[in-house]
């Protein structure tokens, strides 16, 4: 049987083994030098296991190293760059605001020229307000507007925006500036005001109240006033203008007058 012959085989191998010369020796010899390989092994096995990474090299240290600096540095020139490129905007946004404050605040030529009311430079507007508000029946501030409308007057209407914004540079009593809405309410007054005023007049020459002589004292002394004004707007008259003025105003009353007492006469007659 195959079992049988196997341990057969094996004893009689043993057998042999047991009966040769030195065979106890030389086994003895074998496991010791087996002994010693297998030590030797397992301890390069430890020393593998538990020995400590192999240096690195040195070139290869190097250029790691500058890699990671490159990093550094592109990082750092990155932010300095996202920096200057705010700053640049931070600058050009004070530039442009610099830039509107100046174009906002620029005095226009023509206001750099107006040369009018410099003879109450340096006055108060309550002052000038007063005087006139004694002799007339307007307000330094609808007098003042009225000119500047008249003088800033366009093709396509009145400049009232410029007048308001300038109004502290064209007239020296004038402290604050006016919105456009301000301007046109100041001329609309002074307009009511002339209107009603004349009428007034008109009426009161054209009654029959006052007799020629009243009527040219009045003229002379209105005349006056008015002169006056003309005077701190800057205009000058001469002596034979003041007079041509007067004689052409009395004219015109003495003319209204007349025509005024013919209708009243005519009035007179139908109502007989």
């Amino acid at each position: 049987m195959t079992d049988e012959s196997d341990e057969f085989e094996t004893g009689a191998s043993d057998a042999e083994e047991t009966a040769r010369p030195g065979a106890d020796a030389r086994a003895e010899a074998d496991e010791a030098a087996a002994d010693v390989e297998m030590a030797d092994a397992s301890a390069e096995t430890a020393e593998t296991a538990g020995a400590e990474p192999m240096e690195e090299d040195p070139t290869d240290a190097a250029t790691a190293d500058a890699a990671e600096r490159d990093t550094v540095d592109e990082d750092a020139t990155g932010s300095e760059t996202d920096s200057d490129d705010s700053g640049a905007a931070t600058a050009g946004a004070d530039s442009d605001a610099e830039g509107s404050e100046t174009a906002e605040g620029a005095v226009p030529e023509d206001v750099q020229k107006y040369a009018r009311f410099k003879k109450v430079d340096g006055a108060q507007y309550d002052r000038v307000n007063d005087f006139l508000r004694q002799r007339t029946y307007v307000t330094a501030r609808e007098w003042a507007i009225a000119r500047l409308c008249a003088d800033f007057r366009t093709e396509t209407g009145v400049e009232m925006t410029k007048i308001g914004n300038n109004l502290p540079e064209l007239v020296p009593f004038m402290t604050d500036t006016y919105t456009p809405q301000a301007v046109n309410q100041a001329r609309s007054a002074f307009r009511d005001k002339v209107r009603k005023s004349g009428a007034t007049f008109l009426y009161g020459a054209m009654s029959g109240f006052f007799t020629a002589e009243e009527l040219d004292e009045m003229m002379y002394e209105v005349t006056e006033i008015a002169k006056f004004l003309l005077e701190v707007e800057g205009v000058d008259l001469s002596v034979e203008e003041e007079l041509e003025a007067e004689e052409r105003i009395s004219s015109v009353m003495r003319e209204v007058r007349e025509a005024s007492t013919e209708l009243r006469q005519e009035e007179l007659s139908d109502e007989e």
